[in-house]
């Protein structure tokens, strides 16, 4: 339906003579009858009798006149929405208990004028596809920045370390501290590694650096189970990020050994696109801006 059809028949309406419908919207008494006219067309129905005095409404005007005000009002709210500023910031976290995720929840309480709109979406591929195609404004992924398509661009905010996370009878349960050549030999069992996924492409290159048994064997049934098992289990422990939220019940004593010398962190990037002008965006930029990097880490070739 033509909205600027709408417009001129809510005009008409309210005028009671298209000359004046006409002087209203800036246009020629005829622009506003051949609108007229083709919106009745488009309806089936006459909207309008003409009389010495102007224009009346018919009865199928009448019963037209309230829902082609909503009309307008819908147009004039789906335009808002989507102008610099109104709009809230799109951002996607990855996982919402994810150390991603506690960043963007740090802007909100430092910014809560920013409407946020939080996306978890499947996979970086998705994510920098969504961000090039205004889908979203922002998206937290461990990137190549090298290989993102042209326009669409990353800063790293966030080296998280990584920590193993055992059950009591695990015997590297009771180290206050860790090296990563003293996880060789130990089952680490991941069931989220997909194939094709950055987190896998982390963890393969991990385990290459150092020797290390990194599976994803058997179906991923969720954090939960994976919580239990670990916590039953004296061979099998699985690794997680520090800023990871994690809560199980109390019977569950399963314990997060910091791993040092160097400390493995997984680099979470904010990427965007560079011709986004939402303000919101180079206000969260402004909040995240990362601090200097260890000496003492480690992270994959790729992260740069």
């Amino acid at each position: 339906m033509d909205l600027d059809a709408v417009r001129t028949f809510v005009a008409a309406a309210d005028a009671g003579r298209f000359q004046d419908a006409a002087t209203d919207l800036a246009v020629t008494q005829q622009a506003v009858s051949k609108r007229i006219a083709a919106l009745e067309k488009t309806l089936g129905v006459r909207l309008f009798t003409r009389t010495a005095r102007g224009a009346r409404l018919t009865g199928d005007g009448e019963a037209f006149l309230p829902h082609a005000r909503e009309l307008l009002l819908a147009e004039a709210r789906a335009v808002a929405s989507v102008r610099s500023g109104r709009r809230a910031l799109r951002v996607d976290v990855i996982g919402r208990r994810l150390g991603t995720a506690t960043l963007l929840r740090g802007f909100h309480r430092a910014h809560p004028d920013v409407a946020l709109e939080v996306a978890t979406l499947s996979d970086a591929d998705a994510a920098v596809a969504a961000v090039r195609d205004g889908s979203i404004d922002a998206s937290f992924r461990a990137v190549a920045v090298g290989e993102l398509p042209d326009g669409v661009e990353a800063t790293l905010v966030l080296d998280e370390p990584l920590q193993l996370l055992t059950g009591p009878a695990h015997p590297l349960a009771d180290a206050a501290v860790l090296r990563l050549d003293q996880l060789a030999g130990h089952r680490i069992w991941m069931p989220g590694l997909v194939p094709g996924a950055e987190w896998t492409a982390y963890y393969a290159e991990l385990a290459s650096a150092f020797g290390l048994s990194i599976d994803a064997l058997g179906p991923n049934f969720g954090t939960e189970v994976l919580l239990e098992t670990i916590a039953d289990a004296p061979d099998v422990a699985t690794l997680v990020g520090a800023e990871i939220r994690l809560s199980w019940p109390p019977g569950l004593d399963l314990r997060r050994v910091p791993l040092e010398d160097p400390t493995p962190v997984y680099p979470h990037s904010l990427i965007w696109r560079a011709d986004n002008a939402h303000p919101a965006l180079a206000r969260l930029r402004a909040h995240l801006r990362p601090g200097a990097r260890a000496a003492t880490t480690w992270r994959p070739s790729w992260a740069g």
